[in-house]
Formats: C-alpha cells, sequence, structure tokens
C-alpha cells in the first residue's frame, strides 16, 4: 500500500532495532503501555518473531526507507475458540502522528486479517479519568473513527507514573458470525502475491 510515498511492508527481526526507538518512547513517556522498563533489541526480536509465526506485524516506510510507525495483531487468547479473534496494536513515530499513517496500517493490518478468514478485531486501549501529560482520550477516539465500538471498562487497574489509569476493550467485527467458519491461515501461509493484490510488500 502506497500513499504519498509510504510504503506498507512486512516487518522482519532486522527491524528491531529501530522498531524498539519507537516504542521506547511510549513506554518512557507515556501511559499508552503500562510496561514500565523498555525490553531490549533481543526481547523485541523475539516478540516481533513469535508474532509473524501466525499474525501480521506491519511497517510505514518511508521512500528514504525511515520506519515511520507499525502495526500488528495477536491472539485474543490462546485456546482454539478464538482463533477468528484478534487483539490489534499499533505505534507511530512522534513526528508522524495525525499524518494518516495509523489509518493506512490499520486498514492494511484489517485487510490481512480478512484474508486470514479473522472475523473480529480487538483493540486494548489506556483510559484517563482525566486526560493528563501521559495518556489522552485519542486513541479511544481514533478506534471509533475506525469503526470500533466500546464493549468495556476496568476501572482504574493500570498504575503507572504515581497515577491509577482505566483500561477500555473496543471491537470491530469484520465478517459473518456462522454456523460454519472457514479455518484461520497463519499468517505465513499467505503468500507475495496475495500479500501485494491487498497492497502490501513482502521482503
Amino acid at each position: 500500500m502506497k500513499t504519498e510515498h509510504i510504503t506498507i511492508r512486512v516487518a522482519g527481526t532486522e527491524d528491531a532495532e529501530a522498531l524498539l526507538k519507537i516504542y521506547a518512547r511510549y513506554v518512557e513517556q507515556t501511559a499508552i503501555t503500562f510496561e514500565y522498563e523498555v525490553p531490549t533489541v533481543e526481547e523485541f526480536r523475539c516478540r516481533i518473531e513469535w508474532t509473524l509465526e501466525r499474525y501480521p506485524y506491519l511497517i510505514a516506510e518511508s521512500a528514504a526507507g525511515d520506519i515511520l510507525g507499525y502495526a500488528y495483531m495477536g491472539p485474543l487468547k490462546e485456546r482454539a475458540a478464538y482463533d477468528w479473534s484478534v487483539e490489534t496494536s499499533i505505534y507511530l513515530k512522534a513526528s508522524h502522528t495525525g499524518a494518516g499513517i495509523g489509518r493506512m496500517l490499520y486498514t492494511a493490518l484489517e485487510e490481512v486479517a480478512k484474508a486470514q478468514h479473522i472475523l473480529n478485531l480487538n483493540a486494548c486501549i489506556a483510559d484517563p479519568e482525566v486526560e493528563d501529560e501521559y495518556l489522552t482520550k485519542n486513541s479511544i477516539q481514533y478506534h471509533e473513527h475506525l469503526g470500533y465500538r466500546m464493549i468495556g471498562r476496568f476501572h482504574n487497574c493500570g498504575y503507572k507514573f504515581g497515577r491509577w489509569y482505566h483500561m477500555v476493550w473496543m471491537e470491530k467485527m469484520i465478517g459473518e458470525h456462522t454456523a460454519e467458519v472457514l479455518p484461520v491461515i497463519p499468517f505465513p501461509q499467505l503468500d507475495a502475491k496475495k500479500l501485494a493484490k491487498i497492497g502490501i510488500k513482502k521482503v
């Protein structure tokens, strides 16, 4: 998928260091993630590798080769009955928020999910009682704009920077729920030609 010289491509373990630089800001300066410590490059590399065994891990890259953001899916739960439901995550470079890159990544992620026969997209989002310097309601509003709906709130369940934050779940259904369902196709089984039709470069 290319818009204004931005390419959406599949991440590789060799991207771990660049992606971690984006994620580190979220850990150290925000309550968007409840993680306290920035993981090591090796740990982050393992996370990418583990995700790609079953799900897409996508990068938005400029024509100059700069990584501007990334998005991926993971299991909602590990039991087989949950196979058609996933959790989505997205992180953008601070200098490129509000530029439409998040929509590009999530649109691509959704198209891959459909190709895998996944039916439910779920997002776990930190929610402040009152917006502060670490967390706003922008992520909730962003997901609403993309068609996600609120389904539940856990109150004061996350503690970071000496403050308590709520957590909400939002969902988007992208397929029909029938008695007979197609099996979920693991991401590695989607070939480069099929991904190219979606607009994703597989390297």
